[in-house]
């Protein structure tokens, strides 16, 4: 179907695909993402090819600019007044449920007498969880509370956490192979990172001067696009985390401008739709049909993860002293994993390209099912929190 039809009418199929999805989950009671994944994957070159594989790719304009505008959105959560509020819970957290996922997930597959370049590279990759679907979650059910308050600014962290994981893992894989250590293989991931928010904090600068002297509404805009499409471009040229990026953009704007609810209140209207592109687009992107093959190392993979995230978030909520209900739910709200980890999966495989293939079928089965499953987990684990708001559900139940 789609090879017959140009970037708009494409546009506009997966727009209708993602509205389909929409009402027919909220009428289920699950969250939005879980029905915009699953049409993703029918109507997907895997399953119906209604979406072709080619027009896939061709949209991958689409996915970047998503990631873009969710970063930016998690950014504004780093204002001072906010940490301020929240304390040290959260980069305690990302930390250590970061870092469990990684180490457990070695310790365990190096046991079972597996290759150290494939344990270290997918213990690296387990950090990683998805910023996108957490985000949805909790902005369709207005979620508020204590684990919500610390979840974002976590999960916003946790690419960090991610990044400096997968390239200290990288690091010993060559100093291994070498025999010798090399301390500017192992400071490497921290220069990319510390680039990337150096990066983001001079846009960040710029952003806030330009908003005081464009005053209306669709001029503000339309320059908040143009910076988040600047961050991401140039990120991607240069190999720095966009994410990273475009959060440190948004970090410094919503510090040091009083105009945070001017540039946000319309950005929040604006994206909806590229978001249901962004979650169609990834599941068409999924192919189900590689869940067979994973193995014990895939199980070990999808099952060691969700335990080191789990222990991880509860130790780092016992030390940081963080509330009770954040202790019990918070680590099932990490479960959902994408975007960067398929980025680390694409430097994996050049960095050990014998393992490569293993490692892609490996970390594509766990995005696919941690796609399926993580949502309903990240609302159950809020809904169990008492954050949720409910009515959300019984608005649509009475509708229908």
């Amino acid at each position: 179907m789609s090879n017959s039809l140009n970037l708009m009418e494409n546009v506009a199929f997966i727009i209708v695909a993602a509205l389909i999805a929409g009402k027919i989950v909220k009428a289920m009671k699950l969250p939005n993402v879980t029905g915009y994944l699953v049409m993703g994957i029918l109507i997907g070159p895997h399953c119906l090819n209604l979406l072709t594989l080619d027009t896939v790719n061709d949209m991958k304009f689409v996915s970047d600019a998503a990631l873009g505008f969710i970063a930016f959105s998690i950014g504004s959560e780093f204002s001072i007044s906010y940490l301020k509020k929240v304390g040290r819970s959260p980069v305690v957290i990302a930390v250590l449920e970061g870092f469990s996922a990684t180490i457990l997930l070695d310790i365990v597959l190096l046991s079972l007498g597996y290759d150290y370049h494939l344990a270290l590279s997918l213990g690296a990759i387990a950090s990683a969880t998805a910023a996108a679907s957490t985000l949805m979650i909790c902005k369709q059910y207005k979620a508020k509370g204590p684990v919500t308050n610390t979840l974002l600014p976590v999960v916003a962290m946790d690419d960090a956490v991610a990044l400096v994981s997968f390239g200290l893992s990288m690091a010993v894989i060559k100093v291994l192979d070498s025999g010798k250590f090399s301390v500017k293989a192992m400071a490497m991931p921290l220069l990319e990172i510390v680039e990337a928010l150096v990066f983001g904090f001079v846009l960040g600068l710029i952003f806030t001067q330009l908003v005081r002297f464009y005053t209306g509404r669709g001029n503000r805009l339309a320059l908040t696009i143009v910076f988040v499409f600047i961050c991401c471009g140039v990120c991607s040229q240069f190999g720095l985390s966009s994410l990273l990026a475009c959060m440190m953009m948004s970090a410094v704007f919503a510090n040091t401008s009083k105009y945070t609810e001017k540039i946000f209140e319309p950005l929040d209207r604006m994206t909806p739709p590229i978001y249901m592109m962004f979650f169609i687009l990834s599941g068409a992107a999924l192919d189900i049909t590689i869940i067979p093959k994973i193995g014990l190392v895939g199980i070990c993979y999808v099952v060691v993860r969700v335990i080191g995230k789990f222990t991880g978030a509860y130790i780092g909520a016992c030390i940081s002293k963080a509330p009770k209900v954040v202790k019990k739910y918070l680590g099932l709200a990490l479960v959902p994993q994408e975007g960067v980890a398929i980025g680390l999966v694409t430097v994996a495989k050049q960095q050990v390209p014998e393992f490569g293939n293993t490692i892609q079928t490996v970390v594509l089965c766990g995005i696919v099912i941690y796609e399926l499953v993580g949502p309903l987990i990240s609302k159950l684990s809020l809904k169990a929190a008492g954050e949720l708001d409910l009515s959300v559900d019984q608005k649509v139940k009475k509708k229908a």
